[in-house]
């Protein structure tokens, strides 16, 4: 099939809304997919979209068989499990964002930075963000693409190695630009400021970036006293002010954020948009995010980034686990070699309730139990569950979405070991990338 070929049925399958529309227009290049969003009307590129979306459930809802029959073979156990090809399904509604906007996107290495997956992701995706000088040079060296560091401040010792791994660094006081932004310019480094946006709808407040006395941001008050006289050494503008949460969210911070800062983004190169945005999410409403893009970028002239994390990885993990025992104490209590304390932290901080494949709510099946971690900890505890068979000893529990915030948050707490990282690649062949025992726990101990 020849290349002019494939365009003309990519726009033919999409205008007849056919399902397979949405991998043509994957497999086109890139000057063929921007031709054909140009020359598709508001209704098409509204159907491309949920077409899209669509493919994208489809591929997750496959895998989700592919998990538990992995689960069923001799894997070792426990087992943090990446599925290459979901996480390549996330990166395409990425591209899609981008191909629509023009924007640029950076992967947030603080929620996933499993470097085995990085030359896939790299081939979608602008570079990513980092948060000081590890994350930093971890995305120079194996991603090797853009890096735009944020600190909430420098160590004066490191700056020169986050400036040597950086394309843009940003600055969250007026005193560390004033140290270090001279620095930063004689190496060509781009220079932003984070802000506080004046708006933010994050629920749990250790996660809310905005909340009352944050350290993360310059408050207006500040920023257009001190801003006039660094603007000449400012490349762009940063705010962060979301977690997992919807466009609409970022349309109502975006009234805000304009509101306070608008009159100074003439001759800026760029405003970050910052994480938190579930773009990969079913319910993401992508049309209202492009929009958003496209009329911000018309109205001031900039470049536009986003930097999510958990939507470059979002459901394309799992944690496998075995049943070591099963003890009572009036309830059931099943023992795993799984700890929500050092595998899973998020459960216990957060918190919250991991899914388990094949289970349901406490006492919605027959058969309810407490599952439970072996560290020494009281409250090491996933949560109850119930299950249509009662379990077993040996029996293999998989928890999902285990790939963002799971791995890079692990511990080794009591001595207990890090789970291995395996990699699921073509489909269904399982790599296991990284293993770890005695050596890990000693060597970060004194």
């Amino acid at each position: 099939m020849t290349a002019d070929t494939h365009f003309a049925e990519t726009i033919q399958s999409i205008s007849a809304k056919d399902s397979g529309a949405a991998g043509r227009y994957h497999a086109l290049s890139g000057d063929e997919r921007k031709k054909a969003l140009e020359g598709l009307g508001a209704d098409e590129l509204k159907t491309l979209t949920r077409l899209i979306k669509d493919a994208k459930k489809n591929s997750f809802a496959a895998a989700s068989k592919r998990f538990l029959e992995i689960a069923a073979g001799n894997i070792k156990t426990p087992v943090y499990l990446i599925d290459e090809t979901l996480i390549e399904e996330n990166m395409r509604i990425l591209q899609y964002v981008k191909d629509r906007t023009g924007c640029k996107i950076f992967h947030a290495l603080k929620a996933y930075a499993s470097f085995a997956t990085f030359p896939m992701m790299s081939r979608y995706l602008d570079g990513t963000c980092a948060s000081g000088i590890n994350e930093a040079r971890l995305g120079y060296e194996e991603f090797k693409k853009e890096v735009h560091t944020f600190g909430a401040a420098y160590r004066e010792k490191e700056i020169r190695q986050i400036l040597r791994y950086s394309d843009s660094i940003i600055f969250n006081s007026f005193y560390q630009l004033e140290k270090f932004g001279g620095m930063a310019r004689k190496r060509g480094v781009e220079i932003g400021l984070r802000v506080n946006p004046g708006h933010a709808e994050v629920e749990t407040e250790m996660y809310n970036p905005c909340a009352p006395s944050s350290r993360l941001g310059i408050v207006h008050d500040i920023f257009k006293e001190e801003f006039p006289g660094h603007k000449g050494i400012v490349d762009g503008l940063h705010f962060h002010a979301m977690c997992e949460q919807n466009s609409d969210v970022l349309e109502r911070i975006l009234k805000s954020f304009e509101k306070l800062y608008g009159s100074h983004i003439k001759g800026l190169k760029w405003v970050n948009f910052g994480g938190g945005h579930h773009i990969t999410r079913d319910d993401y409403d992508l049309e209202r995010l492009i929009k958003l893009i496209n009329t911000f970028k018309k109205k001031y002239g900039v470049q536009v980034y986003l930097e999510p994390g958990e939507a470059s990885v979002l459901n394309a993990g799992a944690l496998i686990s075995s049943v070591l025992d099963i003890v009572k104490n009036g309830a059931d209590i099943a023992i795993i070699d799984a700890s929500a304390e050092t595998h899973m932290p998020d459960v216990l901080i957060m918190p919250y309730r991991p899914h388990i494949m094949k289970s349901g709510q406490p006492k919605e099946k027959k058969y309810t139990y407490k599952i439970a971690g072996p560290s020494c900890l009281a409250g090491d505890v996933a949560g109850d569950y119930s299950f249509d068979q009662p379990l077993k000893r040996g029996d293999r529990l998989v928890f999902t979405d285990m790939a963002l915030y799971s791995i890079v948050k692990s511990t080794t707490f009591n001595g207990i070991n890090l789970p291995d990282i395996g990699v699921v690649r073509d489909g269904g062949r399982v790599e296991v990338v990284r293993k770890f025992g005695y050596k890990d726990y000693r060597g970060r101990q004194s």
